[in-house]
This record gives structure tokens, C-alpha cells and sequence, in this order.
């Protein structure tokens, strides 16, 4: 009963596109409801078993576009499938459309990719080990992520910033060093990663400090290593981000995207 996890590390052409790829099985002796929290990238689910609630709606293998906003889920079956985690240009590059389209959505990937989903849902539920199941995950990816049209080089130097930053360098000081006007940095960086970098910012900071909380850093060292203004200010971020408040965040290793509460 519970979560087992196996985790992959993806080829190194991959890897500027995918950050996390984990095979997974889910049972539980009553229905589990989780609060994932946002994160930096784009989630994709390739599942069979039981459909899992996300956000009131019952879906089996679902993705959607990076947001700003937590998630509720809900499992009432035994579950089992393959999660992603993409960059904003991996998902770009997969799904091929603009990622602004996708914004704080989350829909079947059917919707997207109706064809490659049933293949890749099919093949995978036809292996019974993590590690094959990691391994062709990693193939169908490679596929397509890697055959589709590049990112947009200035956009993606401007989100590389922004991550490398942890979410601190400001927003006029890319358009600066782009030579672009605010709002053309602006249009493009919403058209290539679905949020603005204002709010791309917020939820890479947002992450940042997930991962201290999770390592056991004080709230105060953690407020004042991510830029936080106050206590209030991280408390409202994490709210809206994770459901919780800082204090409820445990400390101890992310087993899963969703964020671990105290009880």
C-alpha cells in the first residue's frame, strides 16, 4: 500500500528539456486527496489504472501549461504510469502549440496528442518493470521533443536567467540586456513559456524555497534567502501556491509534486 517510486535520469539531449522522469505505482486502502503545489515546469501524467480527480474532473494520463496556483487531486483506485516533468520549451516542443494556450489548464493529453497518447498509455502498460517503462518514456520524449523546432534563443537565455537567479533578477534588467522593450519581452516570454516573467519569477522563488523548507532551513533564513519581503508576503506566495502556509511545509524530501502538509 502507498507510493513507490523509481526515479531516471534522462539521456543529455534531453535534459534541457525534461527535469524530472519518475515511474510511479499509487495504492491506498481509502481515497487519497493531495495538494500539488506549482513548480517550474510543465507536469505530464502518463497513467493506466484507475482516473484520478485533478481540479474536480476525472482523468487517466493528463499534462496541462505551467501555473501559478496549487492543484487539488483526489485518487480512489489503484494507480500506476510514468510523471514528467518539462521545461517550459520541452513542452513547447512536444506539444507545439504556444504554451500560453495552457496556462493554468490541466486537460487529457488526448486533447494534445491524441495519437502519441495512445500509443505511449498502450506501450507502457504492456511493461512491468519501472525500468523498462522509464526507458521507453524516455525514447517516445526523445522522439518528439527533439525533432520539433528549437526554442526561441533569446527567450530561453531570459528564463535560464531567471532560474539561475532563483527568481530574483528583475524583469527590466532582461529587456535591458536583450535591447527589448518591456513589452515585447513580455509578449514573447508569455507566448514561449505561458507565464509572464513577473510570474515566472514568483514560482521559481516559490520553488526555491519549497526545497529549503524540505531540507529543515528555518522560515526566517528561508524568507530571507529567496527575497521574500515579510512573513506575510512568503505566507500569501505560499498559499496560493501550495495551499499551506510555509509552517505547514515538512521537512524532509519531496516524495511527489504535491506538497507534504503537517498535520
Amino acid at each position: 500500500m502507498g507510493l513507490t517510486m523509481a526515479e531516471g535520469v534522462p539521456r543529455a539531449a534531453l535534459r534541457p528539456y525534461v527535469t524530472r522522469l519518475c515511474a510511479y505505482r499509487e495504492r491506498y486502502d481509502r481515497p487519497l486527496t493531495r495538494t500539488e503545489a506549482a513548480v517550474p515546469g510543465a507536469v505530464l501524467i502518463l497513467a493506466f489504472g484507475a482516473p484520478m480527480e485533478v481540479g474536480g474532473a476525472r482523468l487517466t494520463s493528463f499534462t496541462g501549461g505551467l501555473g501559478d496556483r496549487y492543484t487539488v487531486t483526489r485518487i480512489s483506485g489503484p494507480t500506476e504510469g510514468v510523471e514528467v516533468v518539462l521545461t517550459p520549451f520541452g513542452a513547447r516542443r512536444l506539444f507545439g502549440v504556444p504554451m500560453r494556450e495552457l496556462t493554468n489548464l490541466v486537460l487529457p493529453v488526448d486533447d494534445l496528442l491524441p495519437a502519441w497518447s495512445r500509443t505511449a498509455g498502450e506501450r507502457l502498460a504492456a511493461l512491468a518493470s519501472p525500468t523498462e517503462r522509464l526507458a521507453l518514456a524516455e525514447s517516445l520524449l526523445s522522439a518528439r521533443i527533439l525533432t520539433a523546432p528549437p526554442p526561441d534563443p533569446p527567450v530561453l537565455w531570459a528564463w535560464e536567467r531567471l532560474v539561475a537567479s532563483g527568481g530574483s533578477v528583475s524583469v527590466a534588467s532582461l529587456a535591458g540586456s536583450l535591447g527589448w522593450s518591456h513589452r515585447h519581452l513580455v509578449a514573447r516570454f508569455h507566448d514561449q513559456v505561458g507565464l509572464t516573467p513577473k510570474a515566472s519569477a514568483r514560482v521559481i522563488r516559490f520553488d526555491r524555497a519549497m526545497g529549503l523548507l524540505r531540507e529543515g532551513l528555518p522560515l526566517s533564513d528561508v524568507a530571507a534567502s529567496c527575497g521574500f519581503y515579510d512573513q506575510p508576503h512568503m505566507n500569501r506566495e505560499f498559499r496560493a501556491m501550495a495551499g499551506a502556509t510555509p509552517g505547514q511545509i515538512r521537512p524532509r524530501p519531496q516524495l511527489s509534486r504535491g506538497a507534504d502538509l503537517a498535520s
